[in-house]
């Protein structure tokens, strides 16, 4: 067959010699067929330099030199970018939902092993009283926001090839959870072939399969292209992305405030926008929004120095507080660009790892005492600097993070719950609802309210409502 000739041609012309001799030799067709088809996936014209870059020759990127913090739109209206008008900025953005022109997208493609869960990790049980999953808890913020804004928000969600099939039958087994199926739109993520460290050679993890990990959620931009759901964006209008990853409940699936100064703010050009929280304390593990160059980056927070992280400003706060959610708001002609333009790819990121494999000299599976493989992948925040210009808004932590990472500890499902029960109780105070707690501020009840019920604390204010709860009281509303 001259495609096995050719592709063999290809991979020795990269450099992968090992796979182009394995495959002459490999029987029956069946199974060379199998391998050739996970190939064609790879883009064999550039693997040799990527790997020379990211494997063979790797050099760490050097550090900026000249950091400053990020300015940012603060919650109280007055800050780094100066005084802004909420009201205003909100009912820019409402009219942008109203008009059907904002999605949701949502990263989902990681397993709930972490957790202590086996599955997809959108589907753990995250609520505090009824366990609604993380899906059912979006999906209900979708619903609720369609009925607020009257408008169409379609849905798409970003899986792996781990964890694709038990996601959208998750979906159907639950009815998609009252959402319309043809406004929810699954599509996977793509994989990056694993390299052997020291060789550069591509890995196989059985005679058949070669071994891949996921490209990352920034390679996000280019399977919403390959997949059709970025032409699928673009036919129905859609204008704007609201971006999220699925590990966290108290994400606004849609921010009219947010999506207002995204597309409005006379410093934003409307392509990439970006939330953040003030840092709790200096080391906290998040990257930060720093301005590089003129231009709003993020920098991981072991690449920040010790020196820059602990820095205050005039007011005695931290001066790099700017720290990431990963919630954002992209625009569709952005992504366009993104996938289209060569000089506006996404550079690789490397992690050491290590990745059991089938030795294809001696036909025998190897199973590495210490790291032998590198790992390759994008992140979507290396977009933001892409951006004409690029704004960051700041949000309140209790509002809008309380991530479900791990099984205990910080970010884990028992922080969660107390986080959305706090949310919960700061509704109903706002609206005049009593509210027992304890000496040091805790609520004294497990309080849920379901995003069918309200999407924000102003929601609230036409629902029938207790005049207080009463301590150790479950309450679902």
């Amino acid at each position: 067959m001259q495609y096995v000739t050719d592709t063999i041609e290809r991979l020795a012309q990269s450099g992968q010699n090992q796979l182009a001799d394995y495959l002459t030799k490999v029987t029956p067709d069946s199974a060379k067929e199998m391998i050739l088809d996970q190939i064609k996936d790879i883009d064999l014209d550039s693997l040799a330099d990527m790997i020379d870059k990211y494997v063979l020759n790797f050099e760490d990127a050097d550090i900026p030199s000249s950091i400053e913090p990020a300015k940012y739109y603060s919650l109280d209206g007055h800050g780094p970018s100066g005084d802004w008008e909420r009201a205003k900025y909100k009912a820019l953005g409402e009219q942008i939902i109203k008009a059907s022109k904002v999605a949701c997208f949502t990263v989902a493609g990681g397993q709930g092993s972490r957790l202590g869960y086996e599955g997809p990790k959108g589907c753990f049980p995250t609520s505090c009283i009824q366990n609604k999953s993380l899906f059912e808890i979006f999906a209900h913020s979708i619903i609720g926001s369609q009925k607020k804004y009257n408008a169409v928000i379609p849905w798409y969600i970003m899986t792996s090839p781990l964890n694709h099939d038990a996601t959208v039958q998750f979906f159907g087994e639950h009815q998609y959870f009252g959402l319309d199926s043809n406004n929810v739109n699954f599509f996977q993520q793509g994989v990056m072939p694993s390299i052997d460290a020291k060789s550069g050679q591509i890995l196989m993890s059985d005679p058949v399969h070669l071994a891949t990990n996921p490209d990352g959620h920034g390679g996000a931009f280019q399977a919403l292209s390959l997949s059709g759901a970025l032409s699928d964006m673009q036919e129905r209008g859609i204008e704007h992305m609201s971006y999220f990853q699925v590990d966290n409940p108290h994400t606004m699936v849609v921010d009219p405030t947010f999506i207002g100064l995204h597309a409005h703010a006379p410093d934003s050009s409307g392509e990439f926008s970006s939330k953040m929280v003030a840092k709790a304390y200096w080391d906290e593990k998040v990257g930060v929004f720093c301005n590089v160059d003129g231009r709003t980056e993020i920098i991981e927070y072991s690449d920040l120095s010790e020196d820059l992280a602990k820095q205050t400003n005039s007011m005695n706060n931290l001066a790099f507080n700017a720290g990431s959610i990963a919630i954002h708001a992209i625009s569709v002609s952005f992504i366009s660009k993104i996938v289209s333009d060569p000089n506006y790819a996404l550079p690789f990121h490397r992690a050491i790892k290590k990745v059991s494999h089938f030795d294809l000299a001696t036909g025998l599976g190897v199973i590495p005492e210490e790291n032998n493989a590198v790992k390759l992948e994008k992140f979507v925040f290396d977009g933001i600097p892409l951006a004409e210009k690029s704004i960051v808004v700041e949000t309140d932590r209790v509002e809008e993070f309380a991530p479900v990472k791990n099984q205990t500890g910080a970010d884990s499902i028992e922080s969660s719950q107390l986080i959305q029960t706090e949310r919960a109780a700061r509704w109903l105070e706002a609206v005049g609802v009593i509210i027992p707690r304890d000496q040091d501020g805790v609520v004294e009840a497990s309080i849920e309210i379901s995003p069918l019920t309200a999407t924000c604390v102003e929601d609230l204010k036409s629902c029938d409502l207790p005049a207080a709860i009463e301590s150790g009281s479950t309450v679902l509303l």
